[in-house]
């Protein structure tokens, strides 16, 4: 009875490893595919504003980023409703992610001289409530695109 016990409690050890080490590999997966995902995204930022460069309206930005994304068949939402949900009522109170990329990635676009603790955090506001694990801040009104751009990660 003994030998029965001990067999069982290795097999469910062996278990718990072995889906943990699934779970490790599945972040580890996920991670490698946000990493991909977020490099695609900045390299289409950085053609958008190597043709248009600064000095443009946030809007104009938004739609040719877009457009280039859409090309590469990545998913990509814009302006997509960011809902805030108090208790158990749902307010719409206008939020709006600039563009939402494969349902997983938070693009917040600027065209301003520097990001401010305000930029920061309405990005981070807009992935808490999403729940988005990633995002990007992308200030376009810089000389070289790479200076205005800042990753979060929660």
């Amino acid at each position: 009875m003994h030998l029965c016990v001990t067999k069982k409690i290795i097999s469910q050890r062996y278990t718990e490893k072995k889906k943990r080490c699934t779970e490790k590999k599945n972040r580890e997966t996920e991670i490698m595919e946000i990493n991909d995902l977020t490099e695609k995204i900045i390299g289409l930022a950085i053609e958008v504003h190597r043709h248009l460069g600064p000095g443009l309206l946030e809007s104009a930005y938004k739609e040719c980023l877009f457009y280039e994304i859409k090309k590469t068949g990545i998913h990509v939402e814009s302006e997509k409703p960011m809902p805030l949900v108090y208790k158990e009522i749902k307010l719409e109170q206008g939020y709006r992610i600039d563009l939402l990329i494969e349902n997983k990635l938070v693009i917040e676009l600027k065209t301003v001289e520097a990001f401010t603790d305000v930029h920061f955090a309405q990005i981070l506001t807009y992935m808490k409530l999403g729940n988005y694990s990633t995002g990007l801040l992308i200030n376009f009104n810089t000389k070289m695109l790479k200076q205005g751009i800042k990753r979060f990660r929660i």
